[in-house]
């Protein structure tokens, strides 16, 4: 923003320079104003605003001009958390408001997961890894990439070979998986074993699916998150839990499961998601 002017000035400037007739530039920066809810501002500097009011002017400044296509690079980058959370919400509203196509770039996948329609996740070098909905791209992930890139904790992602039957992935070293269902299609075939930490529950051990090692435990109040490995030693797969905070973990092995409609498999060699 110009620091030198006022917030009307600053929404002003853009259709100034355009030759705007001022009844015409009144009527745009007060409907500006009253969707952003910055109208008691008008007649203040920049300096006098707080970071997400500042940020406010500036997607107004925007506004204003009635663009065909909004261009976000990263817009909430420079706020701290609490104020992030607000934006985005205020973003979301105004977009839902205007109605106007909106290309939002971001490193933040919950301002993705929250903001967009439709969501192009790529890779180094610009590659695009997967073209979806939100959740459909949370739900089936197309590639290895997406998968550990989209979810906190990422996707847990084990290394192994389908066994004899189709039931069992043998893993690193003395480690076996029991799979919930047999995919006999790909028996004897490598592959990531692909499940994310809030699909894992805890159980009896003649039930378990898998056994990890527990290595420490972040308690986050409604839930914690559960940290381990695979194998004796600590080389082996990491796995992450997501378990309700009145599940008691303790160090040594946990027991888990999970059901086959969570299960992703993925070739090793192409990073692509299997169809079995």
């Amino acid at each position: 923003l110009y620091p030198h002017m006022t917030i009307r000035e600053n929404l002003e400037f853009g259709l100034k320079i355009r030759r705007t007739p001022q009844a015409e530039v009144d009527r745009l920066v007060g409907e500006a104003a009253q969707v952003l809810g910055i109208a008691q501002l008008l007649d203040r500097k920049p300096k006098q605003l707080s970071g997400g009011q500042r940020q406010r002017v500036a997607v107004g400044r925007a506004i204003v001009r009635k663009p065909s296509v909004f261009l976000f690079d990263e817009p909430l980058s420079n706020l701290d958390a609490k104020l992030r959370v607000q934006m985005r919400a205020e973003i979301k509203k105004i977009q839902a408001r205007l109605r106007t196509t909106t290309i939002y770039v971001t490193h933040d996948q919950v301002e993705a997961m929250t903001l967009a329609h439709r969501m192009l996740v790529m890779s180094t070098g610009g590659k695009t890894e997967q073209i979806g909905a939100p959740l459909e791209v949370y739900n089936k992930p197309a590639t290895v990439f997406v998968a550990g890139f989209i979810g906190s904790p990422p996707m847990n992602l084990i290394p192994g070979r389908i066994a004899e039957g189709g039931r069992a992935l043998a893993a690193e070293g003395d480690v076996h998986v029991r799979l919930p269902e047999a995919r006999g299609s790909l028996e004897g075939r490598n592959v990531l074993l692909g499940v994310r930490p809030e699909h894992l529950e805890t159980c009896e051990p003649g039930a378990a699916l898998l056994n990890p090692n527990v290595d420490f435990i972040e308690l986050l109040g409604s839930d914690s998150l559960v940290y381990g490995h695979l194998g004796a030693d600590k080389s082996g797969a990491r796995v992450a839990a997501r378990l309700h905070t009145s599940v008691v973990a303790k160090e040594g092995r946990l027991p888990l499961r999970f059901v086959a409609q969570h299960m992703h498999l993925f070739d090793p060699e192409t990073g692509k998601r299997l169809e079995t």
